[in-house]
Parts: structure tokens; sequence; C-alpha cells
């Protein structure tokens, strides 16, 4: 059945394309510009990835010639910024959650709808909500990003703790048999530069709460929710549940805490993080849990979207090429290559660890964030906040307040 929905994808892709003319080239074919971040860590692997990827596409493809324009991730949003409004540079790029809406409000992008919608069921319904601006899909999805907690078992054996405690109320039970042995139970970062969907927001998000109002025009993390999740992690510290460094803490896993054994468990850890601490304790002695639970299950993780460039000449070949690197084949090459996870349902990566497969079991729960034009700014009033209060310094709802009080004015500033 997926067969037949891809060609006829292609099929009606390619009656449109049949009549898309100038390529802007020279020749006879339409020119076709990806700007590729590197999400291949490693530079031989990715552009030998995306040369075979170059390679394959134009073999089903003669009429479309395909640059694959790679680009790095610095200065990444002021020069796609300058080539939307310049309409110039890219027909497709890759976007995340964050960057979509700005840029689809603006009528910067074309809706994708119909390049996925022979196979929408395949893919992860939280990667195409992520993508999604007022129903329309502005992101092809190519990979998703996960969190997850992940844990020394050895830790919490030795501490006569036998199952590991997936909610709030158990963690604060579990804290101080761990803090009898020495070892802070979470490895909490809350050094300002870590971003808080690594440190706070899972636990705000835990608790029922977000970010932003409704209409985003002001914010909310300092009601009930977010001063709960603060108190949670002061409760945590009382117990000897935090390392002492807590406020100035960051999330490395080689040579930190967590891999020399002195704290047990980070709750937001991506899968190259569960990884290195493998290869520091051993794998065998590595767990990776569920998000913690409060109100609900919760883990930060992002799509990356092809994004089709309304000024793009050649929008139906573009199309041509998201449906083609969408597509399971080309998706499961890429979440092998990249170590990010397949944005589909229908796909098996080849040489999968089972350690990173109980880490997949998390999907299901992603949440990208709050899509904001400010989340980053506002961000940044947080962080200090929360620290002052891991310092001591404040309360939880004093802290909040304070971060909240910034926040509005900046809201109402227009930034």
């Amino acid at each position: 059945m997926r067969k037949v929905a891809l060609a006829g994808l292609a099929a009606a892709l390619g009656v449109a394309l049949a009549g898309c003319g100038g390529s802007g080239s020279g020749s006879d074919k339409s020119t076709v510009t990806l700007w590729m971040y590197p999400v291949i860590g490693d530079q031989a692997k990715n552009q030998a990835f995306w040369a075979k990827i170059e390679k394959d596409f134009e073999a089903g493809n003669a009429t479309i010639d395909l640059k694959v324009d790679h680009q790095p991730w610095e200065g990444r949003q002021e020069k796609i910024t300058t080539a939307l409004a310049s309409k110039k540079g890219f027909d497709l790029v890759v976007l995340t959650p964050d960057q979509i809406p700005q840029y689809a409000r603006q009528g910067a992008l074309a809706p994708v709808d119909d390049v996925v919608a022979a196979a929408k069921t395949s893919f992860l319904p939280n990667a195409l909500s992520a993508l999604s601006v007022e129903g329309s899909l502005y992101g092809v999805p190519i990979y998703q990003t996960i969190t997850a907690p992940i844990y020394n078992k050895k830790a919490f054996t030795d501490a006569g703790v036998t199952e590991f405690p997936q909610t709030w109320e158990a963690f604060k039970a579990a804290a101080p048999k761990l803090a009898a042995k020495k070892v802070a139970i979470l490895d909490y970062p809350g050094a300002p530069e870590i971003s808080l969907n690594q440190s706070f927001y899972p636990l705000l998000w835990g608790n029922g709460g977000g970010v932003f109002a409704a209409d985003g025009k002001s914010v909310v993390f300092n009601g009930p929710e977010g001063v709960g999740a603060l108190q949670f992690l002061l409760d945590l510290q009382k117990l000897g549940g935090l390392p002492e460094n807590a406020a100035t803490k960051k999330n490395d896993i080689e040579g930190g805490a967590l891999a020399g054994g002195r704290t047990a468990v980070y709750h937001a850890a991506t899968a190259l993080q569960v990884t290195q601490l493998g290869a520091a304790i051993g794998d065998d002695n590595v767990g990776v849990g569920l998000p913690l639970e409060n109100a609900k299950k919760v883990a930060f993780g992002i799509p990356g979207g092809l994004a089709l460039a309304k000024h793009s000449p050649n929008a139906e070949a573009a199309k041509r090429f998201a449906a083609f690197l969408s597509a399971p084949e080309a998706s499961a090459a890429l979440a092998k290559e990249s170590g990010f996870f397949s944005a589909r349902t229908d796909v098996t990566v080849p040489g999968t660890s089972p350690v990173v497969q109980e880490f997949a079991k998390s999907l299901e729960y992603a949440f990208p964030g709050d899509a904001h034009p400010m989340a980053r700014q506002v961000m940044a009033l947080i962080a200090p906040e929360i620290q002052a209060a891991l310092l001591g310094q404040k309360d939880a709802k004093a802290a909040l307040d304070d971060a909240a009080k910034e926040a509005n004015t900046l809201l109402a500033s227009g930034g």
C-alpha cells in the first residue's frame, strides 16, 4: 500500500513538474537547492551520505538537478531570515518547530501537507503537529530528537532501591537512601547557560505547566505548576538529592558526576549521552527510563523538517525531493548515520542497540516546547532566577515571580 501511495504522490508531482520549466540553471533541468546542516557529526560520513542521496534521487528524477548546500549551525537564524527576505539562497531548508511559526506567519513558507498526505499515518503525530501552524504543515519531518532519563543501575541497587522511581513522590522517597551512600539522586544542571529544555522545562511540563499564555502575550510559568516544579527541586535539595554544585553545574556526561557515580539520574539526556554514560560505567549498568511523571509524562524532543520557501520557482520539484528524503529508506539511512530517530513509525533503523531502543520509547511523549518568537529570550530570564533559588537566595514563588515580571515587560515591549 505504501509503494502505491508513494507512486501516486510521485505521479501527481510529476504531472505538475512537467510544466515547471525554468530552472535558473540554463538547462532543461529544474534546480532544487537544499540548505542542509551537519546533523551527521562525522564530516566524512556527512559528505558521503548526502552525495549518495543526491546521486540516488537524481537517478530517479532525471529532470531535477539537486544541489545540497552544506551550511554551518553558527549564524543559522540570521542567514535563513536574510535568504527568505531576499528570496534567494534555497528552495528547501531544515527548520525546527521554534523557527517555523514566525516565517509561516510572514508568508515566507509554503504549506507542504500534500507531500505527506498519502503516508500521514506513518509519521509521528507529535512531529507533524510540531511542524504545523494554524492547521497547515510547513515542514516535512525527516528526523526526530528525544530526551529521556538515564540512570546508574548500581547506584540504586547499592542504596536498596529495587525499582527506578518514575514519579516525583517516588523520587523524593528514594533520595535519602541514595544520599546515605553519598549519591545525589538527580544530576540537575542548573548553570544558566544550559537550555531549560534539558533541565527545568521537562519538570514544568510534567507538572502540567507551560511557559506562555495561550495568546502568547504573557507568561504563566510562575503559576502553581511552575512553582511546584521548582519546589520539587528545592525539596530534593533538602533531602540531599541534588549535587552541591547544582546551581552552576552543566550537563556534561564525560568526566561528570553521573559518570563518576556521584549522582544517579539525568532526567533529560540525549541518545548520545546514553552512549557516553555506557562508555563510562558499562552498558549493562545503564538504565533508561520513561519521563518523570507528576501530572503527566513529557519529554523534550523536536523534529527537523524540510521547509519550502514560498519564493521557490521549482516548488513541485522541491516537494518531490522532500517526499524522497522523508520516505522510509532515506529516513532509516539518515537515522543510522545521524544518531537521531526517524520521524516515522514504519522505519526500522539497522544496528540500533537495545539501550537506544529503550530510549525510543519516550518518542510518544515528545514535546517541542513553546513555539513563541521570544521563547529563547524568555528562557534567558528564567534560568538565573532558578539558579538564585538553588543558591538559597529566593524561594520558588519569588524567583519565578521575578522572572515573570521581566518576561512580561519584554513581551509588552515587543522584544
